[in-house]
């Protein structure tokens, strides 16, 4: 067991070795406490706290939570304007949430294909999308891997748009001395238990703009100019605040927020052991010529939210991706039933009904993020596991290729 990791108690798991598991322990059992005791259970202190912990780790100026990070990308897109009739650069390859905060606000997503060996976006491919209507772009950091971050911002300087970093996958992740969401005029993260750290769910908006964060701070929370607990914790608590803007409900509680402290104070820890792992899966799976795991450039540090590879016993093509992806789950399915669980790395957005039958897109007009979609394959990845556990792993990929 873990250092600090608290026994669970017995319960049926589907799988023996799951994609990942969060880490908790005696830290988080009584953090989550304290917000009970004290009565206040909604966004506080422990907000604050929660805030001032991630802006602090990630060299941001000002961090706001969120209760996702779907709303912290709605939030951002919406404190920066955005419009009916207005267009955005997104990933095709991407979770659909990337896109959607564009559809929810009446503008229009354009999807940009990636590069296969790192499956961020391609930086060229985004800057040849911005058109006329464009008026931002929004670059993931995929699986933990930073985007390829100064050509885009070149590219948005030169044609005066923001940047959002959908940093969702990107806690730990850095260029240099600097971090995932701190390149463009936003960043938002997730604290979704798929991720490094968790607070159930969860979000974060970091940014270096006074003036945007109070923005944020006041759209999470209705359009409100003050909090509920600044105004419980002053005079005039009778009154209710005022609200200049039209905002949402975007708001996370202080029990999740506890969490998210807990999980903090030992966020190296989790940071440095899923490096660790990823290392290991490295080095065993080095003569595996089929399996191509993720690319991350000199200077870059990749904080692995999950290690992901692309399923490549053929050079892969859209001639013969529908062949590869078969043999793909087949490899799948068969870790599947000794227990050991896969997944897909993420989808490509546009391929989904929504966006596909809407703006009448085809796997060809994104190749490689159609071939990512089919092909890629992500492996069980947390803190608690063994090297047995990587063993067990490696060894049935290669028995079921073989298979």
């Amino acid at each position: 067991m873990a250092p600090g990791q608290r026994e669970c108690p017995d319960v049926v798991r589907l799988v023996s070795i799951p994609i990942t598991r969060p880490f908790f322990g005696d830290e988080e059992l009584e953090a989550v406490q304290r917000p009970l005791l004290s009565e206040w259970v909604v966004q506080g202190p422990e907000v604050a706290e929660f805030e001032r912990l991630f802006a602090e780790h990630v060299r941001a100026p000002h961090a706001a939570a969120t209760s996702s990070c779907t709303t912290a990308l709605h939030i951002a897109v919406a404190a920066l304007g955005l419009e009916a009739g207005d267009a955005v650069a997104v990933p095709a390859f991407t979770w659909i949430s990337t896109a959607n905060v564009v559809e929810y606000l009446g503008a229009r997503p354009v999807f940009v294909d990636i590069e296969l060996d790192t499956f961020n976006v391609a930086p060229d491919a985004m800057a040849a999308a911005i058109g006329a209507d464009t008026v931002g772009l929004v670059p993931v950091h995929l699986f933990g891997l930073c985007a390829e971050m100064e050509p885009i911002t070149d590219a948005a300087r030169r044609h005066d748009l923001w940047v959002v970093e959908d940093a969702a996958c990107a806690f730990g992740s850095w260029i240099g001395e600097r971090s995932a969401g701190t390149f463009g005029d936003v960043g938002a993260f997730s604290f979704h238990p798929r991720k490094s750290i968790t607070t159930g769910e969860g979000g974060m908006l970091t940014t270096a703009n006074a003036e945007l964060d109070g923005l944020f701070r006041s759209l999470r929370d209705h359009g409100a100019t003050r909090s509920d607990h600044d105004r419980h914790g002053s005079t005039g608590a009778f009154l209710l605040s005022e609200y200049p803007h039209l905002g949402f409900n975007f708001r996370l509680t202080d029990i999740q927020a506890a969490l998210g402290v807990a999980q903090m104070q030992r966020a190296d820890w989790i940071l440095g052991e899923r490096r660790r792992r990823a290392a290991r899966y490295d080095e065993l799976l080095r003569d595996v010529q089929w399996f191509r795991p993720q690319t991350t450039p000199p200077g870059y540090v990749h904080g692995y939210q999950a290690y992901v590879g692309l399923f490549a016993p053929d050079e892969p093509s859209l001639a013969n991706v529908a062949a590869l992806h078969e043999r793909r789950n087949r490899v799948m399915a068969n870790l599947e039933h000794q227990g050991i669980a896969t997944r897909q790395g993420t989808h490509a957005a546009f391929s989904q009904r929504y966006y596909a039958e809407k703006y009448g897109l085809r796997p060809e007009h994104f190749p490689n993020a159609y071939l990512a979609d089919r092909l890629s394959l992500a492996l069980p990845l947390f803190p608690q596991m063994t090297d047995d556990d990587q063993e067990r792993v490696v060894r049935a990929l290669r028995e079921a290729i073989d298979a």
